[in-house]
């Protein structure tokens, strides 16, 4: 036990995964009585989720020194999450098109009926994210209306100034007790991702991942292309920060993500190796990591180009270039607005397939191998919010990360007035 409790998080975690792998191996579908401690851990980090974010964005906004830094900082990363989304939607496109994933797999959904293509509103979309209610945005975890209203307290905390100084007190006191509280449920992070992987090994079944063999092997050429060249081509040329450190610093999270197959729920994760690991100031971090957990989804964009192509080739569906740039819109507009919480990716997989005005008889199978893809997806997703969140760092932070974290509570708040 003494050895144990030595051992650094990532390396518990990593053991965590072998346990699991091994018993999910050992007990097939028996080992699913291990599933209660995986479900309560990934319920323990969605009760961080929305008092995280909120205060956390809140926090961080209110810790600039003025609008005009929140700009800088705000626009970079905004840009960055778009453009990475972009991109990761044409290398999903791309690869699919290289191996060509149900091609000649005629009869397999025989039975489907073509649907009416939906009109899919850029500006409905928009509007939606802006919330009526709260409250309402907080019982129904509607993260993007939540990140929305905390960007709007922490712009006024900024404007009012000194006229606020206890309620932006209080917001930072917030924001240290919720990552405090995240510092420790993070901590029983290798037993439920034991379980979780466990469940996952002794329960997916082998010939459904044959059927769909070569979208499951396209998806996940897609995700390295994004991990091993587009990732550290942004970080070395835009961020100055060498690759190999980055992986290695952040690699906790990634097998955080892997298990938990959530953005959202990473998230605790995600901004313990920026501080510990990054040495990435809250100011930072706290605004970058919680909006990329919403909105920064490249590993689903990357499937989402997949997909398309695959429901294009088992329908006879000719792919032209106009089909192409209709995916590559979709896929960032999806994805952006998709939640990062399990199962998503078959909402927005839903939604792909009826606009483009194909059968939704697909969905199923997707449905189906969305555990195992979903891994790869999350990992990306996550990776890619930590990517912008170091290139934002390393391109505008005037104060060392050694510095702002020594620093009280009254230094911080004195340093940004």
């Amino acid at each position: 036990m003494k050895w144990w409790k030595n051992q650094k998080l990532y390396l518990k975690i990593f053991i965590g995964v072998i346990v699991g792998v091994i018993l999910g191996f050992a007990f097939g579908p028996k080992v699913a009585f291990l599933k209660p401690i995986g479900d309560i851990f990934i319920r323990l980090l969605q009760m961080l989720i929305v008092p995280l974010t909120f205060l956390s964005i809140a926090s961080g906004i209110a810790k600039l020194k003025d609008i005009k830094m929140l700009g800088s900082i705000g626009g970079k990363i905004l840009l960055f999450y778009v453009f990475s989304t972009l991109l990761a939607t044409i290398t999903g496109v791309v690869t699919a098109l290289l191996i060509n994933p149900g091609k000649g797999e005629k009869g397999l959904l025989d039975n489907g009926e073509a649907v009416e293509q939906e009109k899919f509103s850029f500006i409905d979309n928009i509007v939606q994210w802006f919330p009526s209610n709260v409250f309402q945005s907080m019982s129904e975890t509607n993260m993007l209306q939540i990140i929305i209203f905390a960007v709007f307290i922490g712009v006024t905390m900024v404007l009012l100034g000194d006229k606020v100084k206890k309620i932006r007190e209080l917001v930072h006191e917030g924001a240290d007790l919720m990552i405090k509280l995240a510092e420790i449920i993070i901590g029983f992070a290798p037993y439920g991702i034991m379980a979780l992987i466990a469940n996952i090994v002794g329960t997916l079944g082998v010939e459904m991942l044959i059927e769909v063999g070569r979208y499951v092997l396209s998806t996940f050429i897609g995700f390295i292309i994004i991990l091993l060249f587009i990732y550290p081509i942004l970080l070395k040329g835009l961020g100055k920060t060498n690759p190999l450190f980055f992986y290695k610093q952040i690699s906790p999270a990634m097998l955080v993500a892997c298990s938990t197959t959530s953005s959202s729920a990473t998230l605790p994760a995600s901004m313990e190796v920026s501080k510990k690991g990054l040495k990435i100031p809250e100011t930072i971090y706290g605004f970058t990591l919680p909006l990329g957990a919403t909105i920064n989804m490249n590993g689903l964009a990357s499937t989402l180009g997949v997909i398309a192509v695959f429901a294009a080739n088992l329908y006879g569906i000719p792919i032209t270039l106009n089909m192409i740039l209709q995916v590559a819109f979709l896929g960032v507009v999806l994805a952006i607005g998709c939640a990062g919480v399990k199962g998503a990716d078959v909402v927005a997989a839903s939604l792909l397939i009826s606009t483009l005005g194909l059968p939704l008889t697909l969905i199923p199978i997707i449905a189906a191998v969305s555990p195992l893809v979903d891994m790869g997806n999350t990992v990306v997703n996550i990776t890619g919010d930590l990517a912008g969140t170091q290139i934002v760092h390393q391109r505008n932070s005037s104060l060392s990360a050694g510095e702002y974290e020594t620093m009280t509570l009254a230094e911080r708040d004195e340093e940004i007035s």
